[in-house]
């Protein structure tokens, strides 16, 4: 009953309208008119997407649904990031394209040592999948410690001067990583995140000012999910 409610045509964008109407969500809508596709349920542009485009995907999980489809449809180089132990025990179990190159790093605002924690849904079952920074639980016993770099330190290891797209969905460090590109000489042509800010310690003013702080060194929003917190953005400098 409850899949046939969400197929109805008017539930995604009643449900975000009444979630905004109770400050949970964004009022956001898209800035300029391009054309667009969705793969994997993130929306992007094709139109500046090639061959010798460079990929950046952060955040695996068990879903590379975006990545191949880039890979088989445009023979994009895909650098994936994911630094979690399901996540690389996933992919080790995977049938990988040539072109996608996995890397075990989380990507954060600045190099060193990052501390992870299983996310905990309503019913207080922790995910094998997900993993967050963002915690606060007085108990991190089962914390984890895993190696971040920064976007331009990973860029100089891999030798890329450019990144065409960068996918993120990084369960609330998607903050710190976006205030290092506002200060980027070469910034990120495509940028799609998904936003946090349900988060406790987060919180919706934290996006409405990184929003903010994008717009104001050039990106542009062309398209908005219909939850509301997958957005995506292009440079428009």
């Amino acid at each position: 009953m409850l899949k046939h409610i969400k197929n109805h045509p008017l539930f995604w964008p009643t449900k975000l309208f009444l979630k905004r109407l109770a400050k949970k969500e964004l009022w956001v809508r898209t800035e300029v008119d391009i054309n667009t596709t969705i793969y994997g349920g993130w929306e992007f542009c094709p139109d500046f997407i090639a061959d010798d485009s460079i990929i950046y995907s952060l955040g695996v999980g068990n879903d590379i649904e975006f990545d191949v489809l880039l890979i088989q449809n445009f023979q994009s180089l895909v650098h994936a990031f994911d630094p979690t132990p399901y996540a690389m025990e996933w992919i080790d179990n995977q049938i990988l394209p040539n072109n996608f190159k996995f890397h075990p790093w989380a990507v954060s605002g600045k190099n060193g040592i990052l501390r992870m924690y299983q996310r905990v849904n309503r019913k207080g079952q922790q995910s094998r999948v997900m993993w967050t920074a963002v915690t606060d639980q007085l108990d991190d016993v089962d914390a984890i410690e895993v190696e971040k770099y920064s976007l331009q330190t990973i860029m100089d290891k891999l030798g890329n001067k450019k990144i065409d797209l960068l996918k993120m969905d990084v369960e609330g460090s998607e903050y710190e990583i976006i205030d290092t590109i506002l200060d980027m000489k070469f910034k990120p042509s495509q940028l799609l995140v998904e936003f946090h800010h349900r988060f406790s310690g987060i919180g919706l003013k934290k996006t409405v000012n990184t929003i903010s702080n994008l717009r104001e060194v050039g990106y542009k929003i062309f398209a908005v999910s219909k939850t509301g917190r997958e957005i995506s953005f292009i440079y428009k400098a």
